[in-house]
């Protein structure tokens, strides 16, 4: 097997620690893992009555995407218990990591036939230009004073919007960079639900479509961004955070 085509081995896969490098945060939220299993597996079984409500329909959720983003959700956790900040200098693999987890879960089977694919999203997360994991860094920084629902919708749609950071899995990560993010602050984690699922799917819909600096992205952005920033706000639940 060469290299390009060998298994994921981020710190997840590969058992290893997580991110040492850790971020000053007064009261991070734990998240209720069984509550968020409990919320998604609603959305399972309503989406056939979400996905008529949709501008675009989407595919339903598989027991297998269920568990993966499960896996994701547990690792945003094991993040915040160790006080770990993926977004601090030589920390970025834990991003690659949750991208791994929602596309492969944790089941070695799937890692050699995950490994390519993986390869080649670690490769576009590291590019340089507008797509690439720098940029969303830099463009936090921008933002470093405006409100961290604000900051979690800018980080998603940067995420999201094209060229996306990565190759598969955009949405799904990015709602686990999103959530990663709030309960860092004490907020309740994003988690879909049947109540949010509209609000969600809809934007991100038009999101995806969008070029980073284009012309279009300039007038629809701001509207993009108070609308996910409501929904984070307004629409989290504490029950998907320990007391």
């Amino acid at each position: 097997m060469s290299p390009a085509q060998s298994p994921p081995t981020g710190p997840i896969l590969a058992g290893a620690e997580l991110p040492v490098a850790q971020v000053d945060m007064a009261l991070p939220a734990r998240l209720d893992l069984e509550a968020i299993r409990t919320s998604l597996r609603a959305v399972q079984l309503g989406f056939e009555r979400i996905n008529r409500q949709l501008a675009t329909p989407r595919d339903p959720l598989s027991d297998q995407v269920l568990e993966h983003m499960m896996a994701g959700y547990r690792q945003v956790d094991a993040l915040l218990a160790e006080r770990a900040d993926p977004f601090a200098l030589g920390n970025s693999r834990a991003i690659l990591d949750l991208n791994a987890l929602v596309l492969c879960g944790k089941d070695r089977r799937l890692w050699e036939e995950c490994g390519p694919a993986l390869a080649a999203s670690e490769e576009r997360f590291y590019a340089k230009g507008t797509g690439g994991f720098e940029a969303l860094v830099e463009l936090l920084a921008l933002l470093a004073g405006d409100s961290i629902w604000r900051r979690a919708a800018a980080a998603y749609i940067q995420v999201l919007s094209e060229p996306q950071l990565f190759i598969e899995g955009n949405h799904r990560t990015g709602a686990l960079l999103m959530s990663w993010m709030l309960a860092r602050e004490g907020k309740p984690p994003f988690v879909l639900s049947v109540e949010n699922a509209k609000g969600y799917f809809d934007p991100s819909s038009v999101v995806k479509g969008l070029r980073k600096h284009s012309l279009r992205m300039a007038l629809t952005r701001p509207k993009m961004l108070k609308q996910f920033a409501v929904l984070l706000k307004d629409g989290a639940s504490k029950s998907h955070q320990l007391p």
